[in-house]
């Protein structure tokens, strides 16, 4: 019984923890510049969160060492804007200069959004017939490989009516032009970013404490006895697999709403180095810590050391300071977090009401025994 009420009282926090957090948000965009590097970090950072999360499905609960990420972020990116782009603009000549376009659909952000992770799941799933039989090195390789083909056959000139080529796509529906449901209301960015990462991470969580989910970390732990205990180790890697880049396409589609515009040369492989680098500080096998590393690494490299960059932040007239030194800088701190924090900030812990719990009775403990007096019980 006493399982069941921490259990449900944990729920309740979490739901109101969880929303105190909408409420506190929908206050600040409300209430401050939206222009604000603040707004900016924090809706790359949830973005970030979300592809950082789907990677660790792969690489930290069923150990599938994948680096393929930011192909299927490319896929879900280009699948959103090219179907909520106006048809008058596809048909017009400010975007596709020199290409026909061959997709005359539009469809509302909502359709575009799914059919963007729809889009990425479907083209996860061919790659992992082939692919998901190697191990190791060789599936890291070959997912790595693969995504460089896609961002190459993206850029190529047969591709144009379809994907604009090497061009920019823009003017597809951004995250301004995002309404609330049944009326003609802005939906506060920044908002709708958490909103939609904030239930994607959840489902996340829910399949990994599912049957599958532990079905998943068993093929982690050991494949062999995995496959004694009746696991389909192909049918379980591919579902993974295909789940995963379901989740990184659409966070490709938030990605592209949040840019405003669309090139396939963005999407290089120091983007999945990226990812991979904040699935490691957070910890492999931990939601929680991707979650928080994502928001540390982007306001890291986004805005706490920018004055890095500056010139006229030298002192004594040490010409230290300059373009690019954040860089320099960034780096020696992931050195130090990798050498300190070996297993993540997280390792493979996840956040608990329980800890925190458990945290204030050591802490009222020590204060009762400093005071003299025995604890409350």
């Amino acid at each position: 019984m006493d399982l069941r009420k921490d259990k449900k009282k944990d729920m309740l926090c979490t739901a109101v923890a969880l929303a105190a957090m909408f409420i506190v948000l929908l206050v600040m965009e409300l209430t401050m510049k939206s222009t604000s590097i603040l707004f900016t970090v924090m809706k790359k950072g949830v973005i970030y969160a979300l592809v950082a999360v789907s990677m660790n499905l792969l690489n930290g609960f069923t150990g599938l060492f994948s680096l393929g990420q930011a192909g299927f972020m490319l896929i879900g990116a280009y699948t959103y804007s090219i179907l909520s782009m106006p048809v008058s603009v596809k048909m017009g000549e400010s975007v596709y200069k020199y290409y026909d376009c061959a997709i005359g659909i539009e469809l509302g952000i909502f359709p575009s959004l799914i059919l963007a992770g729809v889009i990425a799941a479907v083209f996860a799933a061919l790659i992992g017939l082939p692919v998901l039989r190697l191990k190791s090195d060789y599936l890291a390789i070959a997912t790595l490989g693969f995504a460089e083909i896609l961002r190459a056959l993206f850029q190529w000139d047969a591709m144009g009516p379809v994907t604009n080529g090497a061009n920019v796509l823009r003017q597809y529906k951004d995250l301004t032009k995002v309404k609330i449901p049944f009326t003609n209301i802005q939906f506060p960015p920044t908002l709708f970013c958490f909103l939609v990462s904030g239930i994607c991470i959840a489902i996340i969580v829910l399949l990994i404490n599912s049957s599958y989910g532990r079905a998943f970390k068993a093929i982690r732990d050991d494949e062999i006895a995995a496959e004694a205990m009746g696991i389909n180790l192909f049918k379980h890697k591919e579902m993974s697999f295909v789940i995963s880049s379901f989740f990184a396409g659409i966070s490709g589609a938030m990605l592209a709403m949040f840019q405003y515009t669309v090139q396939a040369a963005q999407f290089k492989t120091a983007m999945t180095y990226e990812i991979l680098l904040i699935v490691v500080i957070g910890g492999i096998g931990s939601v929680t810590g991707s979650c928080i590393a994502s928001f540390l690494f982007i306001a890291c490299n986004e805005w706490w050391l920018r004055f890095l960059d500056e010139s006229s932040n030298n002192i004594l007239g040490l010409n230290i300071l300059r373009s690019g030194f954040r860089k320099v800088v960034f780096s020696i701190i992931i050195m130090i977090i990798v050498l300190f924090f070996s297993k993540g900030i997280m390792g493979d812990r996840e956040f608990s009401w329980a800890r925190i719990r458990a945290f204030f009775a050591r802490f009222k403990k020590k204060a009762a025994a400093s005071e003299g007096g025995e604890p409350n019980v």
